[in-house]
């Protein structure tokens, strides 16, 4: 991924807010038959672990062979930004179309786990994060479903692990534009309806901009 030294992320935090706002991950790896690339929502787990499941219908667990180099694809917000947006257009009118976005690649080792146990442990990390997240006290469990019905459903998936080696993120949020161009592009983005773009770029504020 191609990052300006301006438009590194650097903040652990930061990665970490990304990676939960967008779990969807897409995993891409080398294979006998080229490229392949699948949409898995991802969880962090201990460590530098990522955690998830796939379909055993799925041939992703056929063609990538255990202790392979995958790349892992988080894709966080984007919004496209205008030259309208800048007061300074007015004046000298050198400004082009952008598009600002936040994205984080991890490179790791794969393996697959066909084992019940792996295969309920993944699958109760992201159930519990997620029903806990939209439904609260409320959340569904595992145990909800009948006990056959939850095995035969277990059987049909084959759980992941991937044991990260590299991180390399990217938060570009208009830090290479003077203030009033910072702000002007908050103000256009919030007046376009992309509120939630307009509040990070808010959030990071002028200060961090320009250190």
């Amino acid at each position: 991924m191609y990052i300006p030294p301006q438009f590194e992320e650097i903040s652990q935090d930061e990665i970490a807010r990304v990676i939960e706002a967008a779990p969807l991950a897409a995993i891409v790896a080398q294979t006998d038959q080229g490229l392949v690339a699948n949409h898995i929502p991802l969880l962090p787990g201990k460590g530098n672990l990522l955690i998830g499941h796939v379909a055993l219908a799925n041939d992703m667990h056929r063609l990538i062979a255990d202790g392979q180099e995958v790349l892992v694809i988080f894709q966080g917000m984007d919004a496209y930004v205008s030259p309208n947006f800048y007061p300074s257009k007015a004046e000298h009118h050198r400004h082009v179309p952008t598009w600002n976005y936040q994205a984080v690649h991890m490179h790791g080792i794969i393996t697959f786990q066909h084992d019940t146990p792996s295969k309920r442990a993944a699958v109760g990390l992201l159930t519990r994060t997620h029903e806990r997240r939209l439904n609260g006290a409320a959340a569904w469990r595992m145990a909800d479903a009948p006990a056959d019905y939850m095995e035969d459903m277990l059987a049909a998936i084959v759980a992941l692990r991937i044991e990260v080696s590299r991180t390399l993120a990217k938060s570009k949020l208009s830090q290479n534009r003077e203030a009033r161009d910072y702000l002007g592009t908050i103000e256009g983005l919030r007046a376009t309806g992309n509120v939630e773009m307009a509040d990070r770029m808010a959030g990071r504020g002028i200060a961090d901009k320009e250190s």
